[in-house]
């Protein structure tokens, strides 16, 4: 009678752990999948935000020729009249 008890208190959680177990391990290559398209989509956020410095940088040096260009017209328009 004793065996039985011991066998119950040690196999019921066993078999309680597996069963709660079983859907995470189905879900697995589900996940891998996730974790494989977002780390993608990490690498194309990374290469996008890179881009955006470059063209913010190049955005500021138009700016920068654009300001240069107006001081010239205004001082151009100053001895013209």
């Amino acid at each position: 009678m004793l065996i039985w008890i011991v066998l119950a208190v040690v196999l019921l959680p066993l078999v309680a752990l597996a069963l709660a177990v079983r859907p995470v391990l189905a879900r697995l290559p589900q996940l891998r999948r996730a974790a494989v398209a977002l780390q993608r989509r990490a690498t194309e956020a990374e290469a996008l935000r890179e881009t955006a410095e470059a063209l913010q940088q190049r955005a500021e040096g138009v700016q920068r020729q654009l300001d240069t260009a107006q001081q010239r017209l205004a001082v151009i328009k100053a001895k013209r009249g």
